[in-house]
């Protein structure tokens, strides 16, 4: 069954992207483009606006309410405040939601699980195949060299980027901490400066780089004695993000409620 999906800041960078590769997607079509609703943009074909040199037959609304009919699944890359209502829109209205905000404080965070309980909703920092994959090395990684190395996440973002760690850096920093059994709001270090002394063990340090058009390279280092292992992903288009949000977004459709990531759309 075909998903129809919404997606919101359909005129952004990255919502041209997500158009895109809903119009490429084989279960999937573009239900819906929402913009800001001051935008010259309104009632333009999504297809010509993102650039693919044809019409889609979706014109773009200013407005999630206007658009509430035309869609199964919401796309949401925006920000975390806007991604709060737009979860109570959804739940309020039966909607799925794919969800790829990152920045929502714990509270934020707290509600978006407890409305799983009446909704659909995935929820991950990262929607690369690849970085999936990834959480999976680290906890093979975290059970074998753990006890007896340094653990540091380095991430490195275009100079846009107003978060920081990014979302996935302390994804995968919680990915090592629980497979460790550490509370990572207790272990992790954000940043060295001055005279900090030794290094304790227990303690997963993050590096923060931004500066140029950098998509999204994610480093974690363990540090042993005598030797160092490192599992590195480096993401060179958005389009390895949208292709993941677009492929969770025609698995939510089938789910139950609840609160998925991407380990559950990809069955790891």
């Amino acid at each position: 069954m075909t998903t129809r999906i919404a997606i919101i800041g359909a005129a952004g960078r990255m919502g041209r992207i997500l158009i895109e590769a809903t119009d490429a997607a084989k279960d999937s079509e573009m239900g819906a483009g929402i913009i800001l609703p001051s935008d010259s943009l309104i009632g333009a074909d999504a297809g010509e606006m993102a650039g693919l040199g044809k019409k889609l037959g979706v014109s773009l609304k200013g407005s999630i309410e206007d658009a509430k009919d035309d869609f199964d699944v919401l796309i949401d890359f925006t920000s975390p405040e806007a991604t709060m209502a737009n979860i109570e829109f959804c739940k309020a209205n039966g909607k799925g939601i794919v969800i790829g905000t990152t920045g929502l404080s714990d509270e934020q965070k707290a509600s978006l699980q407890a409305a799983g309980q009446d909704m659909q909703i995935v929820f991950a920092p990262n929607y690369s195949v690849g970085v999936t994959l990834c959480l999976n090395l680290l906890r093979m990684a975290a059970k074998v060299m753990g006890d007896d190395s340094d653990i540091e996440v380095i991430e490195m973002h275009h100079k846009h980027k107003v978060d920081a760690p990014s979302g996935t850096a302390l994804r995968l920093g919680e990915v090592v901490a629980e497979t460790m059994g550490w509370d990572l709001n207790e272990v992790a270090n954000y940043g060295r400066e001055g005279i900090t002394g030794a290094r304790p063990h227990k303690e997963i340090g993050f590096q923060t780089i931004r500066g140029g058009d950098v998509v999204g390279d994610h480093t974690v280092m363990f540090a042993a004695d005598g030797e160092r292992v490192e599992i590195t992903h480096k993401a060179q288009s958005r389009m390895t993000f949208a292709k993941g949000a677009v492929r969770a977004a025609g698995w939510l459709k089938a789910q139950p409620n609840g609160v998925y990531d991407m380990q559950d759309v990809l069955g790891f």
